[in-house]
């Protein structure tokens, strides 16, 4: 009894760090979706100045 007790526990403690890791990744895609086309400027204006002083291009 009290090992099924112990291995519930251990259990639950990783289905409890599965959930925070798919709310963290669920942010994280949020977060890309709703800047993505910002970051895409970004990336743009970045590769356009180098690219204007020869570096990388």
């Amino acid at each position: 009894m009290i090992h099924f007790f112990r291995w519930t526990q251990e259990g639950q403690g990783m289905v409890e760090y599965a959930l925070i890791l798919a709310l963290v990744a669920l942010i994280v895609i949020v977060a890309l979706i709703a800047t993505g086309g910002q970051l895409i400027n970004v990336y743009s204006n970045i590769t356009a100045t180098m690219c204007s002083y020869h570096v990388g291009c």
